[in-house]
């Protein structure tokens, strides 16, 4: 329940931000905005609130005057994924004050808000796509369904839509579980733990425990969903404050979901159900029939009938930015792996490749260390073409694993123009950057828009 006397502080004016500021807005409460890009147009901006409201507004450089006012004015400060309220200097002000005003993630805000149960989906790697496969099969079941959250649409911008039989589906990222308060997702998943954000959280340790905070407020009716194949993940089940439910590629879980030859399976004590067979499936690979264990999970958890889910399963055609096929040019065939954000990531993306292939990476870098993805390169990999800021130790990595057959480009229309010219008929080009869009786009999403749409010009 949102306090509407109490004033607030949106710090970030992305999508999360904007998604508070306009939830806040049409609660009838007292907000500010704060983005530290003093380049931002005041107008555009207002053009995207709610009844265009003009709201105070800072931008650029925040001065210690500015901090004390927010202080005294604001009791509560909601922090977005972009996590715009750290770049704050610090005061004088007595720790004492700071600790009245809570700082809230975009999901605790929406959270507060909102109506219905909620199924939430973390993890390193595979959480777009099972949230996506979860989000099909709900509306397929319940007539008021909803999918959230870092999937692309801000779960603040839906909260009050929702209804007491509303479902949620929520992909959730380790920034926004560090400031929830009472989020209790009524299912909840980890997916996996793989190095990832380090420049954040420091150490794996660290981020895994953020990653399994999902659950810290669960009851025993409750359910967190668990990666049975993943060390990390199987042990927070010791953990765990609501029933487990594991799923497992590899081995048979008597009570959970899991692979037996070519069908996917539920065993509750003595009843057994075959939800579907690879027959049924749009998605290739390993990580994709996790992703299907997990999402067959989740839904089942929800209460939606086997049925349901093998017709949902049946739907699904994949998530953009995920091993994406684009267009084949001259022979060549594209695909857009964006998505693959970081070596593990891309790691899945290489072993999907049938083709001698031309790997696009670089980017952001996130502390990440590269060995075992130019290990995954397995005589696939033709040539590596690298950008951003960590090319050079992308590449020096590489050369340490004996593979030197690399390209620096400046930009993605210079690496697409430089394979168009040299791959051959039979080849494949694989966009999986294995690092964050940062710094060079605003993010994954425009990285891959922009790689098809320089693949589809090769064909003007």
């Amino acid at each position: 329940m949102i306090d509407t006397s109490k004033k607030f502080l949106v710090a970030g004016a992305g999508k999360s931000g904007i998604g508070s500021v306009n939830l806040l807005l049409k609660t009838g409460a007292d907000v500010s905005l704060y983005d530290g890009n003093e380049e931002l147009d005041k107008e555009a901006l207002f053009e995207k609130l709610y009844e265009k409201k003009e709201i105070s507004l800072v931008l650029g450089n925040i001065t210690k005057e500015d901090i004390e006012k927010l202080k005294r004015e604001i009791k509560a400060a909601l922090k977005t994924l972009e996590d715009e309220f750290n770049k704050l200097p610090s005061s004088d002000s007595e720790q004492g004050d700071d600790q009245e005003k809570p700082v809230w993630s975009e999901i605790e805000l929406a959270y507060q808000a909102s109506k219905g149960k909620i199924a939430a989906i973390t993890g390193t790697n595979g959480k777009t796509t099972t949230t996506a496969l979860t989000g099909e099969i709900m509306k397929g079941y319940y007539e008021s369904s909803f999918v959230v959250g870092n999937i692309g649409i801000p779960y603040t911008s839906v909260a009050l839509d929702t209804q007491e039989n509303s479902v949620i589906t929520a992909e959730i990222s380790s920034f926004q579980l560090e400031t929830i308060v009472d989020f209790k997702p009524d299912v909840c998943a980890v997916l996996n733990i793989t190095p990832d954000h380090l420049d954040r959280h420091g150490t794996v340790e660290v981020y895994a425990k953020t990653k399994e905070s999902i659950g810290k407020n669960q009851t025993k009716d409750q359910i967190m969903v668990l990666n049975y194949e993943d060390d990390t993940t199987r042990d927070m089940a010791t953990r765990a404050n609501g029933k487990v439910l594991f799923f497992s590629l590899h081995h048979k879980i008597k009570e959970g979901v899991f692979m037996e030859d070519d069908a996917f399976v539920i065993e509750e004590g003595s009843d057994r159900q075959v939800v579907c067979t690879l027959d049924d499936v749009n998605l290739l690979g390993d990580h994709n029939y996790e992703n299907i264990l997990a999402a067959i999970a989740v839904s089942y958890s929800m209460g939606v009938p086997v049925s349901y889910i093998k017709e949902g399963i049946k739907r699904f055609k994949g998530v953009e930015h995920r091993i994406e096929y684009v267009d084949t040019v001259n022979g060549v065939a594209y695909y857009n792996d964006s998505k693959g954000t970081n070596p593990d990531a891309a790691i899945k993306g290489i072993k999907a490749m049938n083709r001698p292939t031309w790997l696009i990476g670089g980017g952001y870098d996130k502390k990440s260390t590269y060995d075992e993805w130019i290990e995954a390169f397995d005589g696939k990999v033709k040539e590596l073409i690298l950008m951003g800021v960590t090319a050079p130790k992308i590449a020096e990595c590489a050369k340490a694993h004996g593979f030197d057959k690399i390209k620096f480009v400046d930009s993605m229309e210079d690496a697409v123009s430089y394979i168009a010219e040299k791959a051959q008929d039979g080849d494949a080009v694989l966009l999986s950057p294995a690092c964050a869009s940062w710094g060079m786009f605003p993010n994954y999403e425009v990285r891959g828009q922009l790689f098809k749409e320089y693949v589809h010009g090769l064909a003007e």
